[in-house]
């Protein structure tokens, strides 16, 4: 035997509670599992870049804490005993497991959970992910369109690691950062009287049927706190959950809205400029307050903010 292989003897098992033996035994497993298959210890230890009396002393306590012989001497090797085989079995497994775990840790963190308005769907967002993968390509999204406060609710909950979204949120859990201002546009069919305009007050359709989101859409929020801006309660005709279903009820001739300008011009319909009003929505970008960013999420975060302005 090599005079560097000093191997103390067995101690006696310790009593010990049930649940104290993993916290216990964890950072001796791949130890004794580097050793079980050098079947040496001076080249466990080089492997596991330490000092090879201390994987000897840890190799004893180890087993004088199990109160069995792992190993059993064999000239210059260590061979495991019949203790030995089966801790090591049921060690790889453990350490499998652990790498196992850890992978999906890091897979999980390089995966960005990313909710979004439906209007910024067709084209805003699209090339939000475009852009940022273009120097992070490796980074992963899940991705939820959704309205306002259904978004909110998952980052509260930490299903969603950011949401862009409008109104921006004001609530203390809560950060939330403006990217953006999006003019609304009073919409309505063509041949409406106020077709051949290119601008108009919201009070001069005091009276018509409007058709908009659902309660719980920012937008909804918005259209309401305006129209009573200009002295007015809306009269709902019809509710929806996307804006473009919306422009086609307002081309049918069913109502007017307020919304924001199409990637595309919607045919049958014309879209005026409110004057008389700040009609805007701002976008911005909201997560939980006193969360801890994975680097790809952080790396997102920056790049969102240093497009203020841009979107």
């Amino acid at each position: 035997m090599d005079p560097d292989e000093t191997y103390d003897t067995p101690r006696v098992a310790a009593e010990l509670d049930p649940d104290a033996w993993a916290a216990l035994l964890a950072p001796r497993l791949a130890q004794f599992v580097a050793v079980a298959r050098h079947e040496h210890v001076t080249r466990a230890a080089q492997q596991l870049g330490m000092p090879q009396p201390t994987l000897s002393r840890a190799l004893a306590r180890l087993e004088g804490d199990l109160g069995v012989t792992l190993f059993a001497r064999q000239g210059r090797r260590l061979r495991l005993t019949r203790a030995g085989v089966t801790f090591r079995g049921a060690a790889e497994r453990a350490l499998a497991e652990v790498e196992r775990a850890a992978e999906s840790v890091r897979v999980e963190a390089g995966r960005i959970s990313f909710g979004f308005l439906h209007t910024l769907g067709p084209e805003t967002v699209p090339e939000l992910l475009r852009a940022f993968r273009v120097d992070h390509p490796q980074v992963r999204f899940q991705l939820v369109q959704t309205y306002g406060e259904a978004m909110l609710e998952r980052l509260r909950a930490g299903t969603l690691d950011l949401c862009v979204t409008s109104p921006l949120p004001d609530e203390p859990g809560l950060v939330a950062r403006r990217l953006a201002e999006q003019r609304l546009r009073l919409v309505v069919p063509n041949g409406h009287r106020l077709a051949g305009r290119r601008r108009a007050r919201l009070a001069e359709v005091a009276g018509e049927p409007f058709v908009t989101l659902e309660p719980g859409f920012g937008l909804r929020r918005i259209t309401d706190a305006l129209c009573a801006e200009a002295g007015f309660t809306p009269r709902v005709a019809f509710e929806g959950e996307e804006v473009e279903t919306l422009r086609g009820l307002v081309a049918a001739g069913l109502g007017v809205a307020l919304l924001p300008s199409p990637p595309v011009p919607r045919a049958g319909v014309t879209e005026l400029d409110v004057v008389g009003q700040r009609a805007v929505r701002e976008i911005g970008v909201a997560w939980l307050r006193g969360q801890t960013d994975a680097p790809p999420l952080a790396a997102f975060k920056r790049f969102l903010l240093s497009r203020r302005g841009h979107l």
